[in-house]
């Protein structure tokens, strides 16, 4: 995993852990440290779900956490 999907997955942890509801990729592109877009936080997210760290639930645009470590 490279170091900008690792820095999208620590944002969407820490994102998750603050509020506790599913975090989507246009927050997550907003945060200071992410300095992509939000198609690139998608597909990041995407290939993240394809390795089991993020469950994607009913909303496609909306990823939450299946595994946190």
């Amino acid at each position: 995993m490279d170091a900008r999907k690792k820095n999208v997955l620590l944002a969407v942890v820490e994102a998750y852990i603050q509020t506790g509801e599913p975090v989507g990729s246009k927050m997550i592109s907003q945060l200071p440290q992410i300095h992509v877009s939000a198609a690139t936080v998608r597909n990041d997210m995407a290939v993240l779900e394809e390795l089991g760290y993020l469950e994607q639930p009913q909303s496609p645009h909306i990823q939450r956490i299946s595994v946190l470590y």
